[in-house]
């Protein structure tokens, strides 16, 4: 008769996955959350969906939402082991997203996914997360901390991010009315944002093999001004909505200049772009010349300096400049609206 015996008790901290580690973050984020609430919210972190009641003020309120990650300047986080500003990012990628249909962002929600959950980088990065929500005005009301062993490397982890806004139906911005003759505003970005990272990074490889790297950038250490999180236009750009005609607006990302602007023109109508008309930082010209890569590239590949772009009247374009500089955006008029006629949508000349 074979005696049988009895596997050894497995359990899931055994396979990897730490619920208490998992429980301890939560109770890490909640203060953080909490610092983000605001009307709308009824019931947030830590049940199984968040709720969150359209501001009675909208009378026809139209939801908008949007979603986005951070893309390889995750990489850099991990390497230089600065976790507390991404989450900003984060944030930014579709709260700004949402900013250009004229929107309102009302909240936002996370994704977390690593292979093993370490609780202080995790609340780094949520505790950015928090500050971006808070910058733009959104609550933070729920999210997901995913651990999964075997999925992700050593230290490394992965970000997604979902903001929901809402804006009055007759006051969408589409750009349908951009026309000739329209005055196009660039607001200063802080930086290279979250796009073009793949192209940064190669630059930061070049450029240690050559022992080039410089100490700083626009008076910023050198990680410091790459880290740099992406700059929050909505509590800015929304009082300049309240108070003027905006026609359009085009949040500068992945494409640059180049491919973000034609989404929100009309057919038959092009932006006309003046070189020089903003300043290239030291942090773009390093790109550029460690790159080896001509203008045109470098408003393709990256945002160049502008993170924001707005469409208005000519006879409205310094007074709503006006504004965006009194509530603390640099502005430079970077262009005009023109036809079209054989050529690209964007033309920088």
């Amino acid at each position: 008769m074979t005696q049988s015996t009895s596997p050894t008790p497995l359990s899931y901290k055994d396979a990897g996955v730490d619920i208490v580690a998992g429980d301890a973050l939560v109770e890490r984020i909640k203060p953080l959350a909490k610092k983000t609430m605001r009307e709308g919210v009824l019931a947030g972190i830590g049940g199984f969906g968040a709720l969150f009641e359209v501001p009675k003020r909208y009378k026809e309120p139209v939801l908008v939402s949007g979603t986005d990650g951070v893309g390889t300047k995750l990489k850099l986080a991990f390497e230089w082991n600065m976790h507390d500003t991404v989450g900003i990012d984060l944030v930014a990628m579709s709260v700004n997203d949402v900013l250009v249909q004229g929107a309102e962002p009302l909240f936002f929600l996370d994704y977390f996914a690593c292979g093993k959950l370490d609780i202080d980088t995790a609340a780094a990065v949520v505790g950015g997360i928090a500050k971006g929500c808070e910058l733009s005005g959104c609550a933070l009301i729920g999210g997901e901390t995913a651990e999964m062993p075997g999925m992700y490397p050593a230290g490394e982890y992965d970000l997604a991010g979902f903001a929901v806004g809402a804006v009055e139906k007759s006051k969408i911005l589409t750009g349908a009315d951009v026309k000739p003759g329209d005055v196009v505003l660039g607001l200063a970005s802080s930086g290279v944002h979250s796009n073009g990272f793949s192209l940064v990074r190669k630059c930061i490889d070049r450029s240690e093999a050559a022992g080039t790297v410089p100490a700083t950038l626009d008076g910023k250490p050198f990680k410091q001004a790459l880290m740099e999180p992406t700059r929050l236009y909505v509590k800015n750009v929304l009082a300049a909505l309240a108070t003027h005609p905006i026609k359009a607006l085009a949040h500068i990302t992945g494409g640059g200049l180049l491919e973000n602007i034609p989404r929100v023109l009309p057919d038959g109508t092009a932006a006309h772009l003046v070189k020089g008309s903003w300043p290239q930082t030291e942090l773009f010209a390093w790109l550029q010349a460690t790159a080896g890569i001509d203008d045109t590239e470098m408003n393709r590949t990256f945002n160049n300096g502008i993170g924001m772009v707005v469409v208005v009247d000519a006879a409205n374009a310094e007074a709503t400049a006006a504004t965006l500089r009194a509530n603390g955006e640099s502005v430079h008029t970077i262009g005009v609206i023109a036809p079209q006629g054989n050529g690209a949508q964007v033309v920088v000349s």
